[in-house]
């Protein structure tokens, strides 16, 4: 046999394996009805077990490994199809369509009311003035803060630095995302120079503290530690790093705050673009606690967690595959309290006026322990 006699005689060998994979979804739709109707479960641990060694065994030694792999996946997408026809589309899934059929015709306010960390000159303000045209900014003095103001509707908005190219995700920002179950709404990629600030008349070898946010310290490790005897301060924000070394009386401290806040808070600038990298770039989102969904939403973001057993992270990657959902972010960070466990960060890129894009969503709770939507947005630089 030749080359093409031997694909023919695979593609007649995929017409049988389809004919009887659409059989064997048929019957497991038949066995949803049935476990529906006498209020059983889904899963049925034992039947699974036995018939994984019952495949290993038929398949031989030389097939086991495989035909145990492929009976997985089936059993995942059995699973997965019986929830579905037993439950139905999700609650969040119909929430999703409402969002983007009311958003449609729709565009992000020009004006609103923002609230940012900080002080003015705060990297935040700066991306809130990317993101609306004439917002109207409250400052506070915390992450916690901002998340209080729009949760009592005291601002609609809020800005919120969630990741850094350098120093990663923001972590606290995402825990109170989940918190206080608001949504990302809009998302901006800003380019981040430090620079070093001190009052007038200051030089840089007089310089004994730095103040400034943790993140921007830990983007500026390379400078930081080409000077000698030099304490570095984590403060709330880097403005208000700046305002605060403006207004002290102390000598020999200094401000790691963008160039602007030189100008605000009447400050010399002794060094500039300070940071480990030229392409510093972090991502700021405006969040809210209503579902807001615009025209041009093609990233989503989520947080989950796993089953803690091998192959997990596999499946839900193949789910993503097979959908054409495009993978841009996964992140994962320990979990606390627990020994070996991972909280996840996805960001996707799928249409969410795609049938595709809502059935992940209907999925997603059958493929993980712990499952978070965060929103649907579109990116701007």
């Amino acid at each position: 046999m030749d080359l093409q006699e031997y694909r023919n005689k695979i593609d007649g060998i995929d017409r049988q394996l389809v004919e009887l994979f659409i059989e064997r979804m048929k019957t497991s739709a038949d066995i949803a009805d049935y476990k529906s109707a006498n209020y059983l479960p889904v899963l049925d641990k034992g039947r699974e077990r036995e018939l994984l060694l019952k495949i290993a065994e038929l398949c031989g030694e030389e097939y086991e490994n495989y035909g145990v792999r492929l009976y997985q996946q089936i059993l995942e997408l059995s699973k997965t199809y019986q929830h579905h026809r037993i439950d139905g589309k999700s609650d969040l899934a119909e929430k999703i369509r409402a969002a983007t059929e009311a958003g449609m015709n729709a565009q992000l306010p020009e004006k609103a009311t923002v609230a940012c960390q900080g002080v003015e000159g705060a990297y935040s303000s700066l991306a809130c003035e990317k993101l609306l045209e004439l917002p109207n900014i409250m400052y506070f003095n915390s992450v916690d803060s901002v998340f209080s103001a729009v949760s009592n509707g005291f601002c609609r908005y809020g800005v919120l630095p969630v990741e850094n190219s350098t120093a990663g995700s923001v972590n606290k920002v995402y825990d109170l995302m989940k918190k206080y179950n608001f949504y990302i709404v809009k998302c901006i990629r800003l380019k981040i120079n430090h620079s070093l600030l001190a009052k007038k008349g200051t030089k840089l070898e007089d310089v004994k503290k730095i103040y400034s946010h943790a993140m921007a310290l830990a983007q500026s490790t390379d400078f930081l530690s080409s000077l000698e005897g030099v304490e570095a301060i984590p403060c709330e924000n880097t403005a208000m790093a700046a305002k605060a070394v403006a207004e002290s009386n102390e000598e020999g401290v200094a401000a790691l705050s963008s160039i602007e806040c030189a100008e605000l808070y009447g400050l010399d600038v002794l060094e500039n673009s300070v940071q480990n990298r030229e392409d510093n770039y972090t991502r700021f989102i405006l969040i809210s606690k209503q579902l807001e969904i615009y025209p041009g939403a093609d990233r989503t973001s989520l947080m989950l967690t796993l089953p803690h057993k091998a192959g997990s992270l596999n499946t839900l990657l193949s789910m993503f595959a097979a959908l054409n959902i495009n993978l841009l972010k996964l992140e994962s960070r320990p979990l606390e309290g627990s020994d070996f466990e991972f909280m996840f960060y996805f960001d996707v890129e799928g249409s969410v006026y795609s049938e595709k894009f809502l059935q992940m969503i209907d999925e997603l709770p059958y493929s993980t322990q712990s499952f978070v939507y965060l929103g649907s947005y579109s990116e701007s630089v």
